[in-house]
This record gives structure tokens, sequence and C-alpha cells, in this order.
């Protein structure tokens, strides 16, 4: 595992407060692949469909889900998780994705190219 985490899973605390956003980190942490962070963060404007997590990494795709409730949806984050990790680019299309995802997806921005756009 590296010492410095290059992937990070984002878990909103707004909506639903820090004790459910301290509660869905207790249940993913320690099923993530290695080089996983998970952080809080303050609002991520998925206000209508809490709880919100996202997933960053260094030239990768970025995503956001919402409604993530259940130990279903905790299980398809974690598998979520392995496949973003998996990938160089980190893109998923809605059909790779677990089906507990299928739609709670939200959000899907392309990675950041800062050399092609100065």
């Amino acid at each position: 595992m590296p010492e410095t985490p290059d992937h990070f899973l984002l878990i909103c605390e707004t909506c639903k407060g820090p004790e459910n956003a301290d509660a869905l980190r207790t249940a993913l942490e320690g099923n993530l692949p290695a080089g996983f962070a998970v952080r809080t963060v303050d609002c991520m404007a998925g206000c209508e469909r809490p709880t919100t997590v996202g997933f960053q990494a260094v030239g990768k795709a970025q995503y956001l889900f919402g409604d993530i409730q259940s130990e279903r949806d905790i299980n398809a984050v974690t598998e979520f998780a392995r496949q973003f990790h998996d990938r160089a680019d980190g893109w998923t299309n809605a059909t790779d994705r677990p089906r507990a995802l299928f739609t709670k997806t939200l959000a899907r921005m392309p990675c950041l190219n800062v050399e092609e756009h100065p």
C-alpha cells in the first residue's frame, strides 16, 4: 500500500450530519483497495439525494453518486472503488458499474488534463 493515498472517496456530511458520514466511513474503510483514503467533506450539491459520495484520483474521471443508504449500496460503492482503482483513466459506463449504482449516478466528469488546456 502506498504511504500516500492516490485515490480518494469523499463522503458528504452536510445533509445527514457528521455521524452519518462517520458511520459510512467506518463501513467502507478496510474494504477499499490499497491507495484509497476516505475523506468527509462539506456539501457536494447532492442534497436532493443524500448521502452522496464522490471518487477522485489524478488523471482519472471523477464520479458522484447519491442515495447511498443501505448495505447493498455500501457493497456497490466498495465494488466500484475496485473498478475505479483498476482502470487507468477511471472511466466506466453505467452498465459496467455495480447494478445497485445504476440509478444513483449523479455525475461523471472527465479527468482534468491541464497539458491540453493551458
